[in-house]
């Protein structure tokens, strides 16, 4: 039994005893002076063997390290938990998204679109209407009825046709800020 711990000991001090304490300096009566000129002031001094009581203290140490992780090694599901548990806690919570919006089934996930809150992929389901009728409606607004969208300057009477052709799939709902202001870019470019 004796052998057994004296052969912890040795296994678990010499690991220990290559680590060489930081702050592990010479007395201060042995620094030296560089006042002369031919004295570097790179150079270090040889150092003395280390005392005995350093040797005492780097197995101690070892041991120490040693048992706590056996513990750690013993108890490994525990601190998985506990560390798991602890990233969680620290994660930062996710941002509260609008999820009460009646008309979200008008923003493109339905075949009719919102003219006002709607972004322009929504009307990718339209031929024709993507992306310039899109950007055009898009890029215009606040409407309030859907005959609105003939008035926007610059469309040619061909964009207008295509608009009139799909005109009963549009609705024109009150502009919701948090979806008006994405009409364009919903975030997939910034």
């Amino acid at each position: 039994m004796a052998r057994l711990a004296v052969a912890s000991l040795l296994l678990l001090g010499v690991p220990a005893a290559a680590y060489v304490a930081p702050g592990a300096s010479r007395p201060v009566a042995e620094q030296r002076s560089f006042t002369t000129a031919s004295a570097l002031p790179f150079e270090e001094p040889a150092l003395d063997e280390p005392a005995a009581g350093s040797a005492v203290g780097l197995a101690a140490a070892g041991l120490g390290l040693g048992a706590m992780l056996g513990w750690l090694n013993a108890r490994r599901q525990q601190v998985a938990s506990v560390a798991g548990a602890a990233a969680l806690a620290m994660a930062p919570a996710a941002g509260l998204a609008i999820v009460d919006y009646d008309a979200v089934k008008y923003l493109g996930g339905s075949d009719k679109v919102d003219i006002n809150n709607a972004n322009v992929q929504a009307y990718r389901q339209f031929p024709g209407m993507y992306p310039t009728a899109a950007g055009a409606i898009g890029s215009h607004g606040p409407y309030k009825s859907v005959k609105d969208i003939y008035d926007i300057p610059g469309l040619t009477e061909q964009v207008k046709g295509i608009m009139k052709k799909y005109e009963g799939q549009f609705v024109c709902l009150p502009v919701n800020e948090a979806y008006f202001i994405d009409r364009i870019n919903n975030g997939m470019y910034r």
